[in-house]
């Protein structure tokens, strides 16, 4: 048997412990002991950046937001559907995180991390928003795993009213606002609508070959 490897440990600004495991080539962040994500079931993960990038993909000068570096694959899915003059900001507030990723003995993000199109920001996302209203076409937001299952206190402020009022606000017209979700949320939908914005909820497995599924709201300004 494989032995499981612990390979750092981070403490995000609300004190929450994240750990990086390696085991049999597959990498996984745990939060406080609870898996937030693993390179082994990123297909939901692809699907959120391929919903609001492949529109754009004709678009010049597209410029979108993804908060939450995570393990790589929504940023290397939105480089994928994007076009040569895109800009890709990926706001990512624990440093160890995009320290793993930049880390060549990891086979995670480096490549995607060195494409000339992407600004890497270390930082909280609520603060690329505020400070750039009207300023993306599609804003991907896949910090935790949803508003009723945060892992993170800190993250909770997105996904309340006047954090989805200033995610909106920083869209372009006829932009799009996606969040990543590990399952469904009545009441985030109804947030969201509350907010008058026109939703649609898409089911995505976490795997192809897997049962298990995630969710995904993609919201525009209605």
């Amino acid at each position: 048997m494989k032995r499981v490897e612990r390979l750092g440990e981070a403490v995000a600004p609300d004190g929450s412990v994240l750990v990086l495991y390696r085991h049999d080539g597959d990498y996984a962040i745990r939060v406080d002991g609870h898996e937030l994500m693993s390179t082994r079931r990123h297909h939901s993960e692809d699907v959120l950046a391929e919903l609001v990038c492949a529109p754009l993909a004709d678009r010049e000068g597209a410029r979108v937001l993804i908060g939450g570096l995570g393990l790589g694959f929504t940023l290397r899915a939105a480089l994928g559907s994007l076009g040569p003059d895109a800009r890709v900001v990926v706001a990512e507030i624990v440093e160890e995180v995009i320290r793993w990723n930049q880390n060549p003995e990891f086979a995670l993000a480096a490549d995607a991390l060195a494409d000339p199109r992407v600004e890497l920001h270390h930082g909280d996302v609520a603060d690329v928003l505020r400070e750039n209203a009207g300023g993306f076409d599609a804003i991907m937001l896949d910090v935790d795993n949803g508003a009723a299952a945060l892992t993170t206190r800190g993250n909770a402020a997105l996904y309340r009213a006047e954090g989805i009022r200033r995610a909106a606000a920083a869209l372009r017209p006829g932009g799009r606002l996606a969040y990543w979700s590990a399952g469904g949320d009545p009441a985030f939908e109804k947030a969201l609508r509350q907010a008058k914005l026109a939703v649609e909820v898409t089911r995505v497995r976490a795997h192809p070959t897997l049962k298990s599924w995630h969710t995904i709201f993609v919201a525009t300004p209605a």
